[in-house]
């Protein structure tokens, strides 16, 4: 299991987080707002990326940060890239599959991705070249286990997981996401992904009752063959990129790159990962009056 400087204070963000977090979580009341894409924020994000924004600042002056709510903030070659609560819609109903993301980001390429779930006691980590790890709480666990998924694999058999549902999707989106599910055996949630039935019930994420609290993480536990994350933010992708690598799988954007900020994310297993964005290609490229994805 790799030790470093970064890793360290990784874990310590991570801690800090947890602390305030669980002060908030099954509160009886709370403050809630719902941002433009239609996603809640609450008072615990707000709180926690605050005091992660201060204790970077404190104890990393020289580096820039990034955070879903506050936004950009410095500039230089190293930055931090938060989420202080992913899944807060799950995490203000009081289920479990919740997390902090933290990810740095050196020179373009990020070099530590962690994700911490402090409901379910689990915590997620990697470093390029040192492997994937996950362990239970609190933090420098021992043991931890590394991750591992094993190549391979055929779209048709292949199972998908897909994330947010039709309604917070634009057509572009859609079609893509109907694309693959149709060129897949199983796809969750199990939806009709052309249709933004808006009065269709929330289904649940596809990490709910898993263990783990993103889809990407499904893929590293080889709980799921491929996942893939719409609409989605630097803050969304980025600590889940060397775990999903690091354990063997593949990570781009819906072109094939490996960029955060197109809004598309696909995780895979190795040999499966280009047959999917075959698919995404392909369908797009017969609907052209479909928008781009963001």
């Amino acid at each position: 299991m790799p030790d470093s400087a970064e890793l360290t204070f990784a874990h310590d963000l991570a801690d800090h987080a947890a602390s305030i977090a669980r002060r908030h979580w099954r509160a009886e009341e709370q403050a809630v707002q719902i941002k433009s894409d239609g996603s809640p924020v609450g008072a615990a994000d707000r709180e926690i990326e605050e005091a992660l924004l201060r204790r970077i600042h404190e104890q990393r002056p020289g580096d820039a940060i990034v955070g879903e709510e506050s936004g950009a903030h410095g500039q230089g070659r190293r930055r931090w890239i938060i989420d202080a609560i992913d899944g807060t819609a799950s995490f203000l109903a009081g289920d479990p599959e919740w997390s902090t993301l933290i990810a740095l980001e050196v020179d373009g390429r990020i070099t530590l991705g962690m994700v911490s779930a402090p409901a379910l006691g689990r915590r997620w980590w990697a470093l390029p070249s040192h492997g994937a790890w996950t362990g239970p709480l609190p933090a420098h666990p021992a043991p931890a286990h590394r991750l591992r998924i094993s190549e391979g694999g055929n779209a048709a058999d292949s199972a998908l997981g897909i994330w947010p549902p039709p309604t917070r999707l634009n057509k572009a989106q859609r079609v893509v996401a109907t694309a693959l599910a149709a060129r897949t055996a199983r796809t969750t949630p199990a939806l009709d992904w052309s249709k933004a039935d808006s009065a269709a019930p929330l289904p649940k994420k596809p990490s709910t009752g898993s263990g783990t609290c993103h889809g990407a993480l499904l893929v590293a536990t080889g709980q799921l063959d491929a996942f893939l994350l719409l609409g989605a933010g630097p803050w969304d992708i980025a600590a889940l990129i060397p775990i999903v690598q690091e354990a063997g799988g593949v990570f781009s954007d819906l072109s094939g790159q490996q960029r955060t900020d197109t809004g598309a994310a696909l995780f895979a297993r190795p040999g499966l990962h280009d047959q999917l964005l075959d698919i995404a290609s392909s369908a797009t490229a017969a609907d052209p009056e479909s928008r781009h994805l963001e």
